[in-house]
């Protein structure tokens, strides 16, 4: 679905990190989680490949597994990254408690409301369903998790992905036509056709299926990124994630269980990122459960996308700690991470402002170099001169209510 990822609440990558002791021992690369940053920016173009660049089928060479990368897992990516922000609320290393934990609990509280507000008006003016409302719902979902270790996060985020494909498959088939009586009684789906079904079961990213990947995030936040050891545990761990689950996906339910692309993904616009808030259901049936593509919300697709959000976290920590030139000249890209929610939504007011030829999207791949170039440079240009991007101040402002 909410950024940084579309709810990033880290400070920018040129100021400290907060008042967590734990980090702030750390070498200032660490301290500052620059490599996070980067895979925050990493993630936005991500969804601006998915939102705006040419669909799959009309992709070739590099293009295609650019693309073929992008579908799911950039919003996975961002749903993981949203579990890391909220530790650096709640105290990444070491949790708050007293009146520091229940302030920090406040401030995700508003986050949430001020997310499900911003999701359901951009949806509006957009007229599409927009993930920054699920987000919400995840935010006070994971308010009782704050305060548990690493490991028991991640026990809970295995837990949680072995069961509840399962389970919302079996919830679905029992509750049939129940749903829409449901539906038809909630003021949010009248509203901007997302209800507190879509947000907790029928929809694309439903809580339900969606709160592994907070929780997994959760989960590397409270760990040491900076250690070499728990860099090559982590390394390991995400290649296992992804070889496994894909691999055994494959054997189970064939290739094109895993290499199938969302409706949204073909139109050009990532289904359930910016697409129906239920819109078409990716397993319809039991053996769909052995499947493992985008969004289709199995134990496979969790697992391997899971996997493959942890690569890419520890991959640009790791980067950015040993080369040095690297985070020099990455420093513009990095900005955009710092800013993300500012650029995920303005990707979308610009879609509005000045629409994309359906037919130049299906063969250019200029209009999301375009939307790429541009965010890199305002995020440069804003960077220098303000701490936070537009839209993070107002986020941070608004939760400044806590205290």
């Amino acid at each position: 679905m909410t950024p940084t990822d579309p709810t990033q609440t880290s400070p920018p990558s040129n100021a400290p990190a907060g008042p967590d002791p734990a980090a702030s021992a750390k070498p200032a690369s660490t301290a500052r989680l620059v490599g996070v940053d980067l895979a925050r920016a990493l993630a936005v173009f991500g969804m601006y490949v998915v939102h705006i660049g040419p669909p799959l089928d009309a992709t070739t060479g590099v293009g295609t597994w650019v693309r073929f990368l992008a579908d799911g897992h950039s919003s996975v990516l961002f749903a993981t990254l949203a579990g890391f922000s909220l530790m650096l609320i709640a105290g990444r290393r070491v949790p708050k408690t007293g009146l520091a934990g229940r302030q920090a609990k406040i401030r995700i509280a508003i986050r949430a409301v001020i997310l499900l507000a911003l999701g359901s008006v951009l949806a509006i003016e957009h007229g599409d369903v927009i993930i920054l409302g699920f987000y919400g719902v995840y935010f006070l979902l994971a308010l009782p998790l704050l305060r548990l270790s690493a490991r028991t996060l991640a026990i809970t985020a295995a837990g949680l992905a072995l069961v509840t494909p399962q389970l919302a498959f079996v919830l679905k088939a029992s509750m049939g036509e129940s749903v829409q009586s449901i539906n038809a009684h909630d003021p949010l789906k009248a509203l901007n056709n997302v209800g507190v079904m879509d947000l907790l079961l029928t929809g694309l990213y439903p809580a339900i299926t969606w709160m592994p990947f907070v929780i997994a995030g959760m989960a590397l936040a409270r760990l040491d990124l900076s250690a070499v050891a728990v860099q090559r545990r982590l390394t390991a761990l995400g290649a296992t994630l992804t070889v496994a689950a894909y691999g055994i996906s494959m054997l189970l339910a064939g290739t094109s269980a895993v290499f199938a692309t969302t409706g949204g993904a073909s139109s050009g616009s990532e289904a359930g990122t910016s697409g129906s808030g239920s819109g078409k259901q990716l397993v319809s049936s039991a053996s769909d459960l052995l499947g493992a593509g985008p969004h289709t919300g199995t134990t496979f697709d969790i697992l391997g996308s899971v996997g493959v959000a942890i690569l890419v976290i520890v991959g640009t920590t790791v980067l950015i700690d040993r080369l040095p030139r690297l985070r020099r000249l990455a420093k513009p890209v990095i900005a955009v991470g710092t800013m993300s929610l500012t650029a995920y939504v303005g990707h979308f007011l610009a879609q509005s402002a000045w629409p994309t030829s359906a037919a130049g999207a299906a063969k250019s791949w200029m209009p999301v170099l375009t939307y790429i170039l541009v965010a890199i440079v305002f995020a440069a240009v804003w960077s220098r001169f303000f701490r936070r991007g537009p839209l993070e101040y107002l986020l941070n402002t608004a939760t400044r209510l806590a205290k």
